[in-house]
């Protein structure tokens, strides 16, 4: 009989491409990792990882297995599922992530009603950016993932998860209090071809967004300064070392010196909530995007 903890280990093997990361995304150590491979390959009677390198490698064998345990951890989620619905408790234990200002503006709402309807729910968050969360809800590492389209950058989900609307959450330009712009009742963005701009991270959606926005405008960005947290952004607007695109969302308070005007295109993100279809009758998992659509709601 194959032991299933020992699947899991595999299939996160398979997933991962490294002991490293299959013992992150389990939450074990790597020597927990390499014990239970080494049990499975008694078990089964095969080779199933090899060296490659410094890393390791699946075997011709180690794959084949690996397919298969993907497929059982599939049926074992959704006999999970159709239990928890048949019983009909929200209970046991969930796991979310939210990019940084949904984290910050949607989950303490959220997460304390969900806490106080349903006590028998234990809850585990943290902050990930949109792409790490979608494969951390395809690895099976999350339950549910707070991610986000920008109104002309949709970000594509692979197959297999299911998503539902939170909010949709405008974004204006944030500036010093003296900016030439600052009195305006709304902005293009094309006025600020000559700015210093202040955005995220490179290789992140929401830099590689506003790069893809400016540009089609004609605009080759001047990209000044760089920053992960909203707040930060507009410290740095503060200190009148250019501008930014503050969206609503978690941006509360600004701090003094800035002022945010519209953009005349009404620049928005759509904020939305993913899960594994396996896991869609799960009561916890519905539960939870009700949660997440009131706090969207009480914030629009």
């Amino acid at each position: 009989m194959l032991n299933l903890e020992r699947l899991r280990t595999l299939d996160a093997l398979a997933r991962h491409g490294s002991v490293s990361g299959a013992a992150e995304g389990l939450h074990i150590t790597t020597s927990a990792v390499s014990q239970q491979m080494s049990k499975l390959e008694r078990e089964v009677g095969q080779q199933l990882l090899a060296k490659n390198g410094r890393g390791v490698r699946l075997t011709d064998a180690g794959r084949l297995l690996a397919e298969h345990a993907a497929r059982i951890l599939s049926q074992v989620e959704l006999a999970q599922s159709d239990l928890e619905a048949q019983r009909g408790q929200v209970a046991g234990e969930l796991r979310l992530s939210a990019f940084p200002t949904a984290a910050r503006g949607l989950f303490p709402l959220a997460l304390s009603a969900l806490r106080e309807r349903h006590p028998a729910l234990r809850l585990r968050s943290c902050e990930l950016e949109p792409e790490r969360s979608i494969a951390g809800v395809v690895r099976g590492d999350l339950d549910l993932a707070v991610v986000l389209d920008w109104y002309n950058k949709p970000m594509a989900l692979p197959d297999g998860l299911v998503k539902a609307p939170i909010m949709d959450d405008p974004a204006d330009v944030a500036m010093p209090a003296d900016h030439r712009l600052a009195g305006r009742d709304e902005v293009d963005l094309a006025e600020f071809a000559d700015d210093e701009w202040i955005t995220w991270g490179e290789g992140e959606f929401c830099h590689e967004w506003l790069m893809f926005t400016l540009r089609s405008k004609g605009i080759e960005p001047l990209v000044g300064h760089r920053a992960a947290e909203t707040h930060t952004q507009l410290a740095l607007v503060a200190a009148g070392l250019g501008v930014c695109v503050a969206p609503l969302l978690g941006r509360r308070p600004v701090p003094a010196g800035v002022v945010t005007v519209p953009v005349r295109q009404r620049v928005r993100r759509h904020v939305y909530v993913v899960w594994r279809a396996d896991a869609d009758r799960r009561p916890s998992i519905r539960a939870a995007v009700k949660a997440l659509q009131a706090a969207g709601e009480s914030l629009g």
